[in-house]
């Protein structure tokens, strides 16, 4: 006779969510989005990445689902018996689904809701369980931006989370954030976001993430600082990927590039050097070759770039917010030496200890890069900091 089980969990998938990361679309809500991301080449990857989860929860968890690529084939992934209470409407996934699934889920009596997805699933999520939800939820994440502090920092972390909830160990509730940015603004190279209301989180410290902040007024001479210690790094002719930000950005424009995409990645090619630059200038004009540039245009580059990131201010994610462009395949074939990261001393100073986080969808490579990377703050200067997955 098997005992009875110590929690239950329930798991609800967003299939599409984080569809659009790869090709460069910046979210993926809506049905035109996502055939656009499928017709670009697009793949899912909800399913597995909530699979990750499942396999890492303990055994004696009961799971409550729903059918389909909604949850039960996450938990076929995993090899781990789930009850179907729910069945979605039709073939294609949308909103509704997912708050019908929600509210089923509810009604089956679990203790703790975890859902795959991003911040358009977390505001699903929120207005299935009404204004005043008491229902513990956690994210797994999936998404392309995930700003909102509802979601464990990795897959893996959301199945600690939960494991330590089971066991009634070193979780606390918190109330968190939920936030989503306008997509089609942020296609369009502007970022408006706004606060949809709050849910009730399990916490364990330095699993959860915290909610996205906006830049503190850096010094207005560190982007140049950066610049030309990040144009001495490529060297004159070189191939420099620049992720996503206002830090990025800056640097863009302090290399020559200033039409530079401040939420894609952009391929740029430095100039030659500059015998008249300053020692606080770049020593270079860049050029942008690729703006916004999607996976598939990165995969096949004359030359090895470098690739230059900023963490996300409050959050500290390095890789897996925002540049899923940068696929894992790519950042094995660049190698560790060529990641450049960027940041203020004021932006590192607001982590206050926290590890910049890796997440790029390949757990392997998260470990391989997790260790210690030099940060570059300034025209020779940085510091040594933490990476984690």
């Amino acid at each position: 006779m098997t005992s009875a089980p110590s929690a239950r969990i329930g798991l609800v998938v967003n299939p599409v969510a984080g569809l659009g990361g790869r090709v460069g679309l910046k979210g993926s809500d809506g049905a035109e989005v996502q055939r656009r991301a499928l017709a670009l080449g697009a793949h899912p990857q909800a399913v597995a990445r909530a699979a990750l989860t499942l396999r890492r929860l303990p055994s004696d968890v009961e799971l409550v689902t729903v059918d389909g690529p909604m949850g039960a084939s996450s938990a076929q992934a995993a090899g781990r018996p789930a009850r179907i209470v729910h069945r979605p409407s039709g073939a294609a996934t949308t909103a509704a689904d997912t708050r019908a699934a929600v509210r089923a889920l509810a009604a089956a009596g679990v203790g703790l809701l975890l859902f795959c997805g991003g911040d358009g699933t977390a505001r699903d999520v929120l207005d299935a369980l009404g204004p005043d939800p008491r229902l513990p939820v956690l994210g797994i994440p999936a998404g392309v931006k995930m700003h909102s502090a509802v979601f464990a920092v990795h897959p893996r972390a959301a199945a600690e989370v939960a494991a330590a909830w089971a066991a009634g160990r070193g979780v606390r509730l918190e109330d968190a954030e939920v936030v989503d940015r306008d997509e089609a603004a942020l296609r369009a190279g502007r970022v408006s976001a706004r606060l949809y209301g709050r849910l009730t989180v399990p916490v364990l410290p330095a699993r959860v993430q915290q909610r996205k902040t906006g830049s503190s007024g850096p010094d207005p001479g560190a982007p140049a600082g950066i610049a030309a210690e990040v144009a001495e790094r490529v060297g004159p002719g070189g191939l420099l990927l620049l992720g996503p930000g206002s830090t990025t950005y800056a640097v863009a424009a302090a290399l020559g590039a200033p039409g530079a995409s401040l939420t894609g990645v952009d391929l740029l090619r430095l100039g030659p050097a500059n015998a008249n630059a300053t020692a606080a200038a770049t020593a270079t004009a860049a050029r942008i070759l690729i703006r916004d540039a999607r996976a598939d245009q990165l995969r096949a580059l004359p030359a090895t770039p470098h690739i230059a990131l900023s963490p996300i201010g409050g959050q500290g994610f390095l890789l897996g917010r925002g540049n899923q462009q940068l696929t894992p395949e790519l950042l094995r074939a660049t190698g560790r030496d060529r990641l450049l990261v960027l940041a203020t001393e004021a932006k590192l100073a607001a982590l206050a200890g926290r590890p910049l986080l890796l997440d790029t969808g390949d757990p392997d490579l998260d470990d391989a890069l997790t260790g210690h990377v030099r940060v570059i703050t300034g025209r020779r200067s940085g510091a040594v900091y933490r990476l984690s997955a």
